[in-house]
């Protein structure tokens, strides 16, 4: 597990605000995923990594995981 450098933690509460904004939460995804709320934390966060989470979280912010988490699609790979 990787940990967070404060870039991350900053764009990880600025998703969290951005969901609030549009009436969601990283809760609610994670059950609507059946994923635990940690599981969210950690790749908002940058610890982990998983398409599947990176993907929900965009959709939910309406925007695609290379605008959402950049450091981790350069280059167009993930």
């Amino acid at each position: 597990m990787r940990t967070p450098s404060k870039q991350n933690l900053d764009a990880h509460e600025r998703l969290k605000a951005e969901l609030r904004i549009r009436g969601t939460s990283l809760a609610r995804i994670a059950r609507e995923l059946g994923v635990s709320d940690a599981a969210l934390t950690l790749v908002g966060k940058g610890c982990n990594r998983s398409r599947r989470i990176e993907h929900a979280l965009a959709r939910a912010v309406c925007t695609t995981p290379e605008v959402l988490f950049p450091d981790r699609y350069q280059g167009g790979k993930p």
